[in-house]
């Protein structure tokens, strides 16, 4: 049982908000491509699949940052007692867990098209040089926006076999809504971080992040209404995406950089956003 106990927190299973943040965008996708292509059956056969790729993916990233930054993990308080950091567990057994998880992964990816196989090989690129980012730039949320939201991209091409602009669009929207909720959530290490060497948009703005992430959900928004007005829908539908809009301009109000648990109780409420950003899309195939 404490080996297992070790794996669940190793894989970060019993935080189930981060695998979560990367299933919303595929899901997102899906149901844009779901809008072109009414195959119900594959669609909900596709969420499925999808969403089993997001937890396998996500415990595989967890497991390789941690090995990464192991040697940072110890010096911040909230992840000194991470089972690598800490001694539970070896990197090279962890290091074997990756790649079960990443075969894993394989098999579930295989089941898709050609285009999107091809999509999904190339986001490890992003995948696993993500956790080197913050060594080297202010910016590693950035990378974090463009690794978590390719399912995007995938979703839709899973469905439709092709890439247009509409998918394109959702994706630059879902970048800027992780570099605000990432940077949100980064506010909880920001002391330990700057004393260490670590980079992040949150230590860039620490002066005034309420505006960073602000003006990043405001473009997140923006993109979305451009995205909605290129398919020329009906504009009452536009009102389905107001839950999606004040969930974001929620967090602004509730975080507080002096206060960690605050910071967190924002960061998680980006399920709420990634689920009413889901019905707003869903219910544009209700046109």
């Amino acid at each position: 049982m404490e080996k297992l106990k070790i794996i669940i927190e190793l894989t970060r299973l019993n935080k189930p908000i981060g695998f979560m943040l990367l299933f919303w965008p595929c899901l997102w996708g899906l149901t844009l491509g779901y809008f072109f292509n009414n195959e119900t059956i594959i669609y909900l056969k596709y969420i499925a699949l999808f969403f089993l790729g997001s937890i396998l993916m996500r415990s595989a990233g967890c497991i390789f940052n941690d090995i990464v930054d192991r040697d940072f993990d110890k010096k911040v308080e909230r992840t000194k007692n991470r089972p690598i950091a800490s001694g539970k567990i070896s990197v090279f057994e962890s290091f074997i867990y990756v790649v079960i998880l990443c075969l894993a992964s394989l098999l579930v990816l295989l089941q898709f098209n050609k285009l999107t196989i091809i999509l999904g090989m190339s986001s490890m690129i992003f995948a696993f040089s993500y956790p080197f980012m913050k060594r080297i730039t202010y910016w590693p949320q950035l990378f974090l926006g463009l690794t978590f939201n390719w399912g995007i991209i995938m979703g839709w091409t899973a469905l439709t076999n092709n890439i247009s602009i509409e998918p394109l669009l959702l994706y630059i929207s879902a970048i800027f809504w992780t570099l605000g909720y990432d940077t949100i959530y980064g506010l909880q290490d920001m002391h330990d971080d700057e004393i260490i060497g670590v980079k992040s948009t949150s230590i860039k703005f620490k002066n005034n992040p309420k505006v960073f992430v602000g003006s990043c959900y405001c473009l997140c928004v923006l993109f979305i209404l451009i995205m909605f007005f290129m398919m020329d829908l009906n504009k009452y539908i536009l009102f389905f995406s107001i839950p999606f809009i004040v969930s974001l301009f929620y967090q602004i109000k509730i975080f507080d950089i002096k206060n960690e648990k605050s910071c967190l109780n924002a960061f998680k409420f980006n399920n709420f956003s990634g689920f009413f950003n889901f019905l707003f899309i869903l219910l544009i195939n209700l046109r």
